[in-house]
């Protein structure tokens, strides 16, 4: 392209490449990093953030973007010239909304939040982290006032992990299918508990989970050379290039899901940003456009895959051989239903497919109440745990498996839970597109071959990172916007087989 072009893409790349490096420091501090090292990086990530800012509100940077677009004006709608001026510009207009202060600040403040909050999960004592939550949810909603919003200043959280829906348009699809998933366990329940949950709750030698862990990633397709397993509090994925997509996992000794299905869910976010193209490596194009459609990739390999019966009559033998003593006696059936057992229960990330949304829902009007100032912190535990009996019927036990199990918050993550209940529906959406490419797709899944689910998620969705947003790049792949129909009839189908219903 022109020399304006290449001028701003190579300023632009100077503060990507600055906002990574936070992001190593912040991988780090989730999984290597001393403990008595939390206030220098507390400090190191403050800095980061300042200069970063700073140079994003840089008089060249605007000056730049304006000579870029002039340049570009002409390209075509997703030509990577275009797209990029796009996508910064938008950036940029967030971003020079926010006084540097405040941005150093709130990283500051997130870095302190996540270790009361470690402590205060450890201890089960939600004292310990609400003095930092008050200043997270205070810090978030001046936030929402610096950056604008037209209805709700939730509208504009929500828009810092999911651009392209307002709250009301969540809120109108969360409510569209609550009431069916309501019925659906519901169902399940009036049936019994038919499923033996000893299978896969009896103890599980943490090696062994270890090894299953990493021959499972490898098996659907992540590439070990361009990434890493390693163990965190929280599971998660990040990544600093197409190159560099690292992923963690947690084991439970007593809870075999936690490992394994954690793994592939992450997996799933990391081999989104591995299949993004190689054009858009290094950019502020190359990673993913959305955490909606990044929720959708992680949860259709955790579940449409990891938890499918094609997938355990291929897998099983080899977990036969890792656990012999644990799964004498048990088939590839009886443990395809085991994993796929409906209950309710506290812990989000170890939810069953059908009550996973009621999680998601329950975080998306808490948070809402915080930041409309509908409720304060200090009875966010009383709200959480008459909200839980509400919509799952079960009331938390301790703060540590109610309003303490998330990371979320104490990383100033309020607006992202949402993404989780749509990746839900994207995913089944983009899996059901998948298997009318690819009629043979679930047969493939049943011989160990992922090659091709994953060939068609990098050609129809992964490769253009960030190039589109969710509602473009859903109708480009489906012909239609986000709906909750597909998901509802995956569900039905999946557990009125396992159910009989």
């Amino acid at each position: 392209m022109g020399q304006k072009f290449d001028a701003f893409q190579s300023r632009i790349t100077d503060i990507l490449n600055l906002q990574r490096a936070s992001g190593i420091l912040s991988w780090d501090m989730e999984t290597k990093m001393p403990e008595a090292a939390q206030v220098a990086r507390g400090s190191q990530l403050e800095t980061l953030s300042r200069v970063t800012h700073q140079m994003i509100l840089d008089e060249e940077t605007s000056q730049r973007l304006l000579e870029a677009a002039d340049e570009v004006k002409d390209a075509e709608y997703d030509s990577f010239e275009a797209s990029l001026v796009r996508i910064a510009r938008q950036d940029l207009e967030d971003a020079v909304k926010l006084p540097t202060e405040f941005v150093a600040e709130f990283a500051r403040l997130t870095t302190e939040g996540h270790y009361r909050w470690a402590e205060a999960r450890a201890k089960n004592d939600f004292s310990i982290f609400q003095p930092a939550l008050e200043k997270i949810v205070q810090m978030s909603r001046q936030k929402a006032e610096y950056l604008g919003y037209a209805q709700s200043p939730y509208d504009a959280l929500l828009g810092e992990y999911e651009r392209s829906l307002s709250t009301a348009q969540v809120q109108a699809i969360f409510d569209e299918h609550k009431g069916q998933l309501v019925d659906l366990v519901a169902a399940i329940k009036a049936k019994g508990d038919v499923i033996d949950p000893n299978i896969i709750t009896q103890a599980y030698p943490l090696d062994g989970q270890k090894e299953l862990s990493l021959w499972a990633a490898d098996a659907i397709g992540y590439d070990f050379t361009r990434g890493r397993l390693d163990e965190s509090v929280h599971p998660f994925s990040t990544s600093f290039s197409k190159n560099d997509a690292r992923i963690t996992t947690r084991y439970s000794l007593n809870w075999l899901p936690s490992s394994l299905f954690g793994t592939l869910h992450e997996c799933g976010h990391a081999m989104y940003e591995q299949g993004i193209a190689d054009q858009l490596e290094g950019t502020i194009l190359g990673s993913g456009t959305s955490l909606s459609v990044h929720e959708s990739q992680s949860r259709s390999w955790e579940n449409m895959v990891g938890r499918s019966r094609g997938f355990w009559h291929w897998a099983f033998p080899k977990i036969a051989d890792i656990f012999p003593d644990q799964l004498r006696g048990v088939d590839a059936e009886t443990f395809y239903k085991a994993v796929n057992r409906v209950n309710p229960s506290f812990i989000r990330v170890e939810a069953d497919e059908c009550t996973y949304n009621l999680h998601i829902m329950l975080r998306f009007e808490i948070e809402q109440r915080m930041i409309n100032g509908d409720v304060a912190v200090k009875d966010v535990p009383a709200l959480w745990n008459e909200l839980f009996k509400q919509y799952l019927g079960i009331t938390p036990d301790s703060d540590a498996n109610g309003c303490l199990q998330d990371i979320h918050w104490s990383m100033g993550g309020i607006g992202y839970f949402a993404t989780y209940a749509l990746g839900n529906l994207l995913g089944a959406q983009y899996f059901n597109r998948a298997k009318q490419d690819i009629p043979t797709l679930e047969d493939e899944i049943a011989k160990g071959n992922f090659t091709l689910l994953l060939r068609w998620q990098n050609e129809n969705l992964h490769q253009y990172g960030r190039k589109f947003n969710t509602l473009e790049l859903t109708q480009r792949v489906c012909g239609e916007g986000i709906q909750s129909r597909d998901y509802i009839a995956y569900l039905t189908g999946k557990f009125s087989d396992i159910y009989g219903l």
